[in-house]
């Protein structure tokens, strides 16, 4: 039987201490990154060419980013309590919260034609149309944490709360429901809407990416290392899901009936965070440690990890380092 592995290059995008976070795909055919640390957006198409952008404030904390209906990029600012928007040739805005503190997090482009997010410290989801106008809608409870969102098949967007450790949905009309999850301090962060038409998501927590079904039934998947720390999740194109291990420096996937495979990242501690399908059908992957990853999935390739000293020798800018195949770590089913 013919193995899947996979095809890793890395891309770097600025130092180490710049902090890339987040990842989408944009209108223009480029990827579109936050870089949390640094206040900036960096734009980089699929061939390594690598744009910059600095925000008005190098402090403002740019956290998840996405397309939005209007052309342009937008993101949550979730220092300095704003929404940033941020055209394809690098013109950026931003618009205050009505909530002071509310930090705003997890956004995600609606069928509305709005842009949906959560507040972290606010305890709130938020709507913002493209000409700025904000509301907030206050969550039943506090302390929540409210972190990402995705739009649901079901005409709602779901949410998770990370340390209500509950998956939460919200309505167009405002009405939320909340589903508490079956194992404890689950704490789970990004979510997304899986090919089989169910709710995917990760528990940091606990080490388990779980599914909720639009009707609120729940499964939960261990993964093989309890403190590997899954933190964001992407739906692919084959219609498995793939996630991030930002405690084990692996990415994996699952499918919908929960086989689970592994990579282990050539660079040492990297950080992977945020991740996104490319233009190219690449997964990207975003590493904290100042790197971009390409993963090309492939049948049936062997090779040799890249070594981790090598990623010391690149700089921002030096564009896509050559190809190394990675086998997968292990599988479970």
């Amino acid at each position: 039987m013919t193995r899947r592995t996979a095809s890793f290059q890395q891309i770097p995008v600025s130092d180490a201490d710049a902090g890339p976070y987040a990842l989408t795909t944009g209108p223009d055919g480029a990827l579109w990154c936050t870089l949390v640390h640094a206040g900036q957006i960096a734009r980089l198409t699929p061939d390594g060419q690598l744009d910059r952008f600095a925000l008005d404030s190098a402090s403002c904390g740019p956290s998840v980013i996405t397309s939005g209906p209007d052309g342009a990029l937008w993101f949550t600012r979730s220092r300095d309590h704003r929404i940033g928007r941020i055209t394809v040739t690098g013109e950026a805005s931003s618009f205050p919260l009505p909530t002071p503190g509310g930090g705003p997090f997890g956004m995600v482009s609606a069928p509305d034609g709005a842009l949906w997010f959560t507040e972290l410290h606010g305890d709130r989801i938020g709507r913002i149309t493209t000409d700025g106008r904000v509301t907030e809608i206050p969550l039943p409870l506090s302390g929540a944490f409210p972190s990402a969102l995705t739009t649901g098949p079901d005409d709602a967007l779901w949410f998770t709360l990370n340390q209500a450790h509950a998956i939460g949905r919200i309505g167009f009309d405002g009405h939320i429901t909340l589903h508490p999850l079956p194992t404890e301090n689950a704490a789970p962060v990004g979510i997304t809407c899986g090919g089989d038409g169910a709710l995917w998501f990760v528990e940091i927590g606990a080490g388990r990416i779980g599914r909720i079904t639009t009707d609120g039934r729940i499964d939960e998947f261990p993964l093989p290392d309890p403190a590997s720390r899954p933190h964001a999740i992407a739906a692919g194109p084959a219609g498995d899901c793939w996630f991030t291990e930002w405690g084990a420096n692996r990415v994996g996937s699952i499918t919908p009936d929960g086989r689970i495979e592994e990579y282990d990242l050539p660079i040492a501690s990297s950080e992977p965070h945020g991740l996104a399908f490319g233009p190219d059908g690449a997964l990207y992957v975003a590493l904290e440690v100042g790197v971009v990853a390409r993963l090309a999935l492939q049948e049936g390739t062997s090779g040799s990890p890249l070594p981790a000293a090598a990623s010391a020798e690149l700089s921002a800018g030096d564009g896509m380092t050559d190809p190394v195949i990675l086998s997968p770590r292990r599988v479970a089913a």
